[in-house]
Protein backbone atom coordinates (compact mmCIF):
# COMPACT_ATOMS: atom_id res chain seq x y z
CA UNK A 1 0.00 0.00 0.00
CA UNK A 2 1.35 3.43 -0.98
CA UNK A 3 1.44 6.06 1.24
CA UNK A 4 0.50 9.47 0.35
CA UNK A 5 3.33 12.24 0.79
CA UNK A 6 2.41 15.87 0.63
CA UNK A 7 5.27 18.17 -0.11
CA UNK A 8 5.46 21.88 0.32
CA UNK A 9 7.77 23.61 -1.83
CA UNK A 10 8.53 27.06 -0.93
CA UNK A 11 10.15 28.41 -3.81
CA UNK A 12 11.85 31.71 -3.51
CA UNK A 13 9.70 33.23 -0.07
CA UNK A 14 10.38 33.69 3.39
CA UNK A 15 13.34 35.41 5.47
CA UNK A 16 14.62 32.80 8.37
CA UNK A 17 11.99 34.68 10.82
CA UNK A 18 8.64 33.92 8.73
CA UNK A 19 10.19 30.25 7.61
CA UNK A 20 10.47 29.79 11.28
CA UNK A 21 7.01 31.01 12.09
CA UNK A 22 5.25 28.40 9.27
CA UNK A 23 8.13 25.66 10.29
CA UNK A 24 6.58 25.69 13.97
CA UNK A 25 2.99 26.01 12.61
CA UNK A 26 3.16 22.87 10.57
CA UNK A 27 4.73 21.10 13.35
CA UNK A 28 1.91 21.75 15.60
CA UNK A 29 -0.65 21.19 13.13
CA UNK A 30 0.59 18.40 11.67
CA UNK A 31 1.56 16.03 14.32
CA UNK A 32 -1.12 13.82 14.16
CA UNK A 33 -0.97 14.14 10.78
CA UNK A 34 -1.43 10.66 8.92
CA UNK A 35 0.48 10.59 6.16
CA UNK A 36 4.23 11.94 4.79
CA UNK A 37 4.98 15.36 5.00
CA UNK A 38 8.30 17.46 3.91
CA UNK A 39 8.93 21.32 3.35
CA UNK A 40 11.56 22.72 1.63
CA UNK A 41 12.38 26.18 1.94
CA UNK A 42 15.14 28.17 0.57
CA UNK A 43 18.65 27.40 0.80
CA UNK A 44 18.81 30.79 3.49
CA UNK A 45 15.99 28.97 6.01
CA UNK A 46 17.61 25.25 5.48
CA UNK A 47 19.34 25.63 8.84
CA UNK A 48 16.22 27.38 10.71
CA UNK A 49 13.88 25.07 9.27
CA UNK A 50 15.88 21.83 10.25
CA UNK A 51 16.47 22.45 13.80
CA UNK A 52 12.55 23.24 14.37
CA UNK A 53 11.35 20.03 12.40
CA UNK A 54 13.84 17.82 13.36
CA UNK A 55 12.64 14.79 15.36
CA UNK A 56 9.27 15.40 13.99
CA UNK A 57 7.22 14.02 11.10
CA UNK A 58 8.02 16.37 8.72
CA UNK A 59 11.35 15.74 5.99
CA UNK A 60 13.53 18.45 6.09
CA UNK A 61 13.59 19.13 1.86
CA UNK A 62 16.25 21.59 -0.45
CA UNK A 63 14.45 22.80 -3.58
CA UNK A 64 18.25 22.13 -5.53
CA UNK A 65 21.41 20.95 -5.57
CA UNK A 66 24.76 21.01 -7.48
CA UNK A 67 25.81 18.49 -9.69
CA UNK A 68 29.46 18.35 -8.31
CA UNK A 69 30.19 17.09 -4.95
CA UNK A 70 32.26 20.23 -4.08
CA UNK A 71 34.80 22.41 -5.94
CA UNK A 72 35.21 25.47 -7.64
CA UNK A 73 31.48 26.28 -8.42
CA UNK A 74 30.56 29.62 -7.47
CA UNK A 75 27.15 30.17 -6.05
CA UNK A 76 26.03 26.41 -6.08
CA UNK A 77 25.03 24.02 -3.14
CA UNK A 78 26.53 20.31 -2.69
CA UNK A 79 24.61 17.13 -1.52
CA UNK A 80 27.28 17.44 1.37
CA UNK A 81 26.30 21.12 2.50
CA UNK A 82 22.57 19.45 2.30
CA UNK A 83 23.66 16.86 4.29
CA UNK A 84 25.22 18.93 6.87
CA UNK A 85 22.41 20.58 7.29
CA UNK A 86 19.88 17.76 8.16
CA UNK A 87 18.81 17.79 4.60
CA UNK A 88 16.71 14.44 3.41
CA UNK A 89 15.56 14.48 0.35
CA UNK A 90 15.71 17.36 -2.70
CA UNK A 91 13.45 17.88 -5.95
CA UNK A 92 15.40 17.94 -8.73
CA UNK A 93 13.97 18.67 -12.48
CA UNK A 94 11.33 21.13 -11.49
CA UNK A 95 9.88 22.97 -14.24
CA UNK A 96 11.65 26.10 -13.16
CA UNK A 97 15.08 24.99 -13.50
CA UNK A 98 14.51 22.59 -16.41
CA UNK A 99 12.58 26.21 -18.43
CA UNK A 100 14.03 29.03 -16.46
CA UNK A 101 17.42 27.85 -16.10
CA UNK A 102 17.58 25.57 -19.04
CA UNK A 103 18.36 22.32 -17.53
CA UNK A 104 18.82 19.58 -19.14
CA UNK A 105 18.01 15.58 -18.51
CA UNK A 106 21.69 14.68 -18.41
CA UNK A 107 22.35 17.30 -15.44
CA UNK A 108 19.40 16.58 -14.05
CA UNK A 109 20.14 12.74 -14.24
CA UNK A 110 23.57 13.87 -12.82
CA UNK A 111 21.96 15.60 -9.41
CA UNK A 112 19.38 12.44 -9.11
CA UNK A 113 22.17 10.00 -9.07
CA UNK A 114 24.55 12.03 -6.71
CA UNK A 115 21.56 12.76 -4.46
CA UNK A 116 20.59 8.89 -4.08
CA UNK A 117 24.71 8.10 -3.76
CA UNK A 118 24.72 10.08 -0.50
CA UNK A 119 21.89 8.63 0.62
CA UNK A 120 19.17 11.33 0.29
CA UNK A 121 15.78 10.78 -0.94
CA UNK A 122 15.02 12.69 -4.34
CA UNK A 123 11.36 14.21 -5.85
CA UNK A 124 12.22 13.78 -9.42
CA UNK A 125 9.69 16.53 -11.09
CA UNK A 126 8.47 15.94 -14.76
CA UNK A 127 6.03 17.52 -17.16
CA UNK A 128 4.81 19.01 -20.71
CA UNK A 129 4.20 22.60 -21.59
CA UNK A 130 0.77 23.80 -22.52
CA UNK A 131 2.01 23.95 -26.40
CA UNK A 132 3.13 19.89 -25.79
CA UNK A 133 0.19 19.02 -24.33
CA UNK A 134 -1.51 20.65 -27.25
CA UNK A 135 0.25 18.51 -29.85
CA UNK A 136 -0.06 15.23 -28.02
CA UNK A 137 3.13 15.09 -26.80
CA UNK A 138 2.33 15.19 -23.00
CA UNK A 139 2.96 11.48 -22.78
CA UNK A 140 6.24 11.81 -24.97
CA UNK A 141 7.37 14.53 -23.17
CA UNK A 142 7.04 12.96 -19.51
CA UNK A 143 7.99 9.53 -20.62
CA UNK A 144 12.00 10.98 -21.94
CA UNK A 145 11.94 13.32 -18.86
CA UNK A 146 11.27 9.97 -16.62
CA UNK A 147 13.87 7.64 -18.44
CA UNK A 148 16.62 10.15 -19.20
CA UNK A 149 16.04 11.38 -15.40
CA UNK A 150 16.22 7.85 -13.99
CA UNK A 151 19.25 6.75 -15.95
CA UNK A 152 22.08 4.64 -13.91
CA UNK A 153 18.95 4.64 -10.93
CA UNK A 154 19.10 0.75 -9.61
CA UNK A 155 15.89 -0.85 -8.38
CA UNK A 156 17.34 -0.83 -4.93
CA UNK A 157 17.96 3.49 -4.85
CA UNK A 158 14.32 3.59 -6.86
CA UNK A 159 12.56 2.91 -3.11
CA UNK A 160 14.15 6.70 -2.28
CA UNK A 161 12.85 8.31 -5.44
CA UNK A 162 9.41 10.13 -5.57
CA UNK A 163 7.90 11.01 -9.19
CA UNK A 164 5.97 14.63 -9.38
CA UNK A 165 3.95 15.11 -12.23
CA UNK A 166 3.61 18.88 -12.62
CA UNK A 167 1.86 19.87 -16.15
CA UNK A 168 4.06 22.98 -16.62
CA UNK A 169 0.78 24.76 -17.67
CA UNK A 170 -0.68 24.45 -14.30
CA UNK A 171 2.40 26.00 -12.11
CA UNK A 172 0.87 28.92 -10.25
CA UNK A 173 -1.21 29.78 -13.03
CA UNK A 174 -4.51 28.71 -11.04
CA UNK A 175 -5.27 26.06 -14.23
CA UNK A 176 -5.20 22.66 -12.52
CA UNK A 177 -5.52 19.31 -14.95
CA UNK A 178 -8.36 17.87 -14.07
CA UNK A 179 -8.27 14.93 -11.55
CA UNK A 180 -8.87 12.53 -14.66
CA UNK A 181 -5.95 14.28 -17.08
CA UNK A 182 -3.88 13.72 -14.33
CA UNK A 183 -4.48 10.33 -13.49
CA UNK A 184 -4.05 8.93 -16.82
CA UNK A 185 -0.56 10.63 -16.94
CA UNK A 186 0.18 9.27 -13.60
CA UNK A 187 -0.72 5.80 -14.81
CA UNK A 188 0.94 6.45 -17.94
CA UNK A 189 4.56 7.08 -15.90
CA UNK A 190 3.58 3.93 -13.31
CA UNK A 191 3.88 2.17 -16.54
CA UNK A 192 7.31 3.33 -17.65
CA UNK A 193 8.15 2.41 -14.36
CA UNK A 194 6.76 -1.00 -15.15
CA UNK A 195 8.92 -1.48 -18.41
CA UNK A 196 12.13 -0.23 -16.69
CA UNK A 197 12.06 -2.05 -13.19
CA UNK A 198 9.12 -4.54 -13.30
CA UNK A 199 5.40 -4.60 -12.07
CA UNK A 200 6.70 -4.68 -8.18
CA UNK A 201 8.53 -1.15 -8.85
CA UNK A 202 5.22 0.54 -10.47
CA UNK A 203 2.86 -0.86 -8.08
CA UNK A 204 5.14 0.50 -5.06
CA UNK A 205 6.53 4.01 -6.61
CA UNK A 206 4.84 6.94 -5.38
CA UNK A 207 3.53 9.57 -7.58
CA UNK A 208 2.66 13.07 -6.77
CA UNK A 209 1.24 15.64 -8.41
CA UNK A 210 2.18 19.16 -8.36
CA UNK A 211 0.29 21.81 -10.37
CA UNK A 212 -2.06 24.67 -8.50
CA UNK A 213 -2.97 21.92 -5.96
CA UNK A 214 -5.39 24.10 -3.14
CA UNK A 215 -7.38 22.72 -0.08
CA UNK A 216 -10.70 22.73 -2.78
CA UNK A 217 -9.17 20.34 -5.03
CA UNK A 218 -6.76 18.42 -3.06
CA UNK A 219 -9.23 15.68 -1.70
CA UNK A 220 -10.44 15.15 -5.51
CA UNK A 221 -7.12 14.53 -6.94
CA UNK A 222 -5.98 12.29 -4.04
CA UNK A 223 -9.05 9.52 -4.54
CA UNK A 224 -7.55 9.20 -8.03
CA UNK A 225 -6.06 5.79 -8.08
CA UNK A 226 -2.92 6.69 -9.44
CA UNK A 227 -2.33 9.89 -7.30
CA UNK A 228 0.09 9.26 -4.55
CA UNK A 229 0.37 12.72 -3.15
CA UNK A 230 1.29 16.61 -3.94
CA UNK A 231 4.30 18.58 -4.30
CA UNK A 232 2.69 21.95 -3.14
CA UNK A 233 3.94 25.77 -4.28
CA UNK A 234 1.88 28.86 -3.64
CA UNK A 235 -0.72 26.90 -1.06
CA UNK A 236 2.48 26.04 1.01
CA UNK A 237 3.19 29.13 1.89
CA UNK A 238 0.00 29.76 4.48
CA UNK A 239 -0.73 27.14 7.14
CA UNK A 240 -4.08 27.57 6.67
CA UNK A 241 -3.97 26.57 2.96
CA UNK A 242 -1.34 24.01 3.11
CA UNK A 243 -2.53 21.76 6.38
CA UNK A 244 -6.05 21.50 5.07
CA UNK A 245 -4.06 19.61 2.17
CA UNK A 246 -1.83 17.97 4.14
CA UNK A 247 -5.04 16.40 5.71
CA UNK A 248 -7.06 15.86 3.52
CA UNK A 249 -10.39 13.35 3.97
Amino acid sequence: MRNYFIAGNWKMHKTRAEAAALAQALVAQLKDGKHKYLVAPSFTALETVGKIVAGTNIMLGAQNMAAEEQGAHTGEVSVLQLKDLGVQAVILGHSERRHLYKEDDALINKKVRLALKHGLEVILCVGELLEEREAGKAEAVCETQTVKGLEGVTAEELKRVTIAYEPVWAIGTGKTATPEDADAIHAFIRKVIGKLYGEAASKSICIQYGGSVKPENAAQLMAKPNIDGALVGGAALKAETFVPIAKFA
